[in-house]
């Protein structure tokens, strides 16, 4: 009589439940009473807590797992898990977030690429606790799929494979990665896995035996030098046994490790000790010797391998580990992962080091079923930036570095895509093109039937490209340009810049000497070609006339005084100002000239109100220098404040939604408009925008203005 299966509410009094916060525990009991329903079967909700209990899973991930797998408890518990579990909820966000890959991969009906999914995978999960649950599920429904129909068994095993098995070899747990194999295997190759098995079968008896043997000559040898050493046989797998068949194209019986023992020691010392015994009892195979402990594999997989011509002529596998390296080869890094057990805040960092490096190795791998050394070129390079993963509007995921825009994968697509890009759509949104995407975007472009690059893309304060290859690409195709156009837009580019700065016919020699440029016209050409931004010269210029200042400056004390309340700038509770051979004054911005933090700047002792600081070229202070040059004092920025009170003025074309427009990318610019006047021109053809904002520094008023001048309809944004 078959036995009845056990109910879902049951998964609560199953060993490894014991972990969840006993008021999660009683809550989810309650919610089990009045709505027991689960999404999977109780058979594979009971595997998938073994699997979990197999990884030594903490109680929040065994109650995300369980409540993903019971919607019903999960609907109704949501705020009391956000509000009293806050760890638990994002292993329940991340959770759902998968269900977008298991959807893009049925999509894609078996075609390459699967290696995107799985960083798409990492990506979008960002707990990685999530990964164990996602690999305990996907088992659970593995050894339950016989009772599905074909087409879905099919699927399921197909997403197995993809994904799910490669990551758990990644992640080194192999006790889940060689079962999701074997299943995957069995359901996508059954006549071939059946013969596989058939042949171990006939073999089985004699195996068992001539390993039993095995096993008492290596325990003596071991005993004979003073070892102390477990000595066990390994179970083979079958889908590892036909890719090695497939890999070395041999047939099965001239596989070395169809027969193999492992020997667990305490100590890595008796690691090589115990390798001398077993090269000592049995002749070695000098080609099958594999040194994983001093050359661990990506996963952090250690251990020796060597194969022998064992009793009988018969070939033997031995590996040899201690007892921590082979807990870190069965469960890998879930090994661990009960980081909310950890002691110490050194433990916690060390752990957190662990996971950064997890998900970098992760990232880097190769498709499933290229050699593991392929990794190594990649190693290196790759994992020293940030990725993110996108999608084309058909599913295609898209590898971009962190920071990317819709414009860097434009470029990423083709080419001649980037070049006429004119807008993009995220998720079905329009967006700017300096937008940052996220991974698990689904990214769509606009082009125009003809089109060539904006020379302003280069420009890295705009924020358009993030992608260094995206440039070069641009690079490239002003580079076909002649000397002469590329001149004159290098200096039109420029003289925007100088004017929004308030530079206007500086003489560039500072700045030719810092690049190392000869001339002022190929100081235009680098700037056209974006290899120097127009920011870079303005603030070449900037610092070479504060330098010049300070060498003029007498500095025979230093007094740090803090500037009070004023209308120009808003109260700090730092230094702001340094004012040499002086003390106990007060300190205030001019309102002449607004000068910003890291502008080259001068101060004029007032009568009666302290210090007033100017920019050297102001016109009021020149007259006030002239009059009375005593008063003139050497001043430098201290640490940087919280705003800067400055006025800007904006030319249009008259047109709906420019205001709104001007203030919106104001705001995202993390500038504030302190008060705005519009005057109308040429009989209301043309708006003229007079706007006081608050900026940090001069840098983040040049990338501002850089912004307002490209709207559509701007004739010029400048400093007044």
């Amino acid at each position: 009589m078959a036995t009845p299966s056990p109910q879902p509410n049951h998964a609560l009094t199953h060993p490894v439940a014991a972990g969840i916060p006993a008021p999660l525990r009683t809550a989810m009991q309650q919610a089990a009473e009045g709505a027991d329903t689960a999404a999977e079967s109780p058979a594979v909700v009971q595997s998938m807590l073994e699997a979990l209990a197999l990884l030594g899973a903490d109680g929040d991930t065994v109650a995300a797992a369980m409540l993903h797998s019971h919607p019903a408890w999960e609907a109704s518990l949501r705020a009391t898990v956000e509000r009293d579990f806050p760890s638990i909820a994002p292993l329940l966000e991340g959770q759902r977030a998968a269900e977008q890959v298991w959807a893009l991969h049925a999509q894609r009906h078996g075609q390459a690429g699967n290696e995107g999914l799985r960083r798409l995978l990492l990506a979008i999960v960002r707990d990685l606790r999530v990964v164990p649950i996602l690999l305990a599920r996907q088992l659970a429904r593995m050894r339950h799929a016989e009772r599905l129909p074909e087409d879905e068994r099919r699927e399921l095993a197909l997403l197995t494979r993809d994904i799910h098995a490669p990551l758990a070899n990644r992640l080194g747990i192999w006790q889940l990665k060689w079962e999701l194999e074997d299943l995957a295997f069995r359901y996508l190759e059954p006549q071939t896995y059946q013969q596989i098995a058939r042949l171990l079968d006939e073999k089985r008896v004699d195996r068992e035996r001539y390993i039993e043997q095995v096993k008492g000559t290596l325990r003596e040898a071991m005993d004979a030098q003073g070892l102390k050493a477990d000595v066990a046989g390994r179970p083979k797998h079958i889908y590892s046994i036909w890719k090695k068949m497939q890999r070395k194209h041999v047939p099965i019986g001239e596989l070395y490790d169809l027969r193999a023992v492992r020997v667990l020691v305490d100590t890595l010392a008796d690691c090589y000790a115990a390798l001398g015994v077993v090269h000592a009892t049995w002749t070695p195979i000098p080609s099958e010797f594999d040194d994983y402990i001093a050359r661990p594999k990506r996963n952090d997989y250690r251990s020796l391998h060597t194969a022998v011509i064992g009793p009988e002529g018969k070939t033997l596998e031995v590996q040899i580990r201690t007892h921590e390296m082979h807990r870190q080869a069965e469960l890998g890094v879930a090994a661990h992962w009960k980081y909310k057990e950890v002691g110490s805040h050194s433990a916690d960092a060390a752990f957190d080091r662990k996971i950064a490096w997890m998900r970098r190795l992760l990232e880097a791998g190769a498709e499933a079923g290229r050699e593991e050394a392929s990794l190594s070129g990649e190693f290196d390079t790759e994992l020293l930036e940030d990725r993110i993963y996108v999608l084309t509007p058909k599913g295609e995921v898209i590898d971009l570095p962190a920071g990317a825009t819709p414009l860097d994968f434009a470029y990423h697509v083709h080419t001649e895509v980037g070049h006429r890009c004119r807008g993009a759509k995220v998720d079905g949104r329009i967006v700017p093109l300096d937008h940052k995407l996220r991974s698990g975007d689904r990214v769509e472009i606009m082009t125009a039937k003809t089109g060539e690059p904006r020379r302003d893309w280069l420009v890295a304060s705009n924020g358009f490209l993030a992608s260094s290859r995206s440039r070069d690409k641009v690079r490239a195709w002003f580079h076909k340009l002649d000397r002469v156009r590329n001149e004159t837009a290098g200096k039109e580019l420029l003289d925007k810049e100088l004017r929004r700065l308030g530079l206007m016919g500086a003489d560039l020699t500072p700045a030719r000497e810092k690049f190392n440029l000869a001339t002022d016209g190929e100081v235009y050409v680098q700037v056209a070609l974006g290899d120097i931004g127009p920011h870079q010269v303005g603030r070449a210029l900037l610092e070479h006339e504060r330098a010049r200042e300070a060498a003029h400056a007498a500095a025979p004390a230093t007094t740090t005084v803090t500037t009070p309340p004023s209308p120009r700038h808003v109260p700090r509770r730092s230094t702001d100002f340094t004012v040499e051979g002086v003390g106990n004054l007060l300190v205030q911005l001019a309102r002449c000239c607004q000068p910003l933090p890291g502008e080259p700047i001068v101060g004029y002792l007032t009568r009666g109100r302290g210090v007033s600081v100017h920019r050297p070229g102001c016109a009021s202070f020149e007259r006030l220098a002239a009059a009375q040059p005593q008063r003139v004092l050497p001043v430098e920025w201290g640490r940087a404040g919280s705003g800067y009170e400055v006025d800007i003025e904006v030319l249009a074309l008259d047109r709906k939604w420019l205001l709104k427009e001007v203030t919106n990318l104001i705001a995202q610019g993390n500038a504030h408009v302190v008060s705005i006047r519009s005057d109308s021109e040429r009989n209301g053809a043309r708006v003229r925008l007079r706007l006081r904002l608050r900026v940090g520094d001069y840098g983040q008023l040049s990338t501002l203005l850089g912004k307002l001048a490209s709207l559509p309809g701007v004739e010029y944004a400048q400093r007044r």
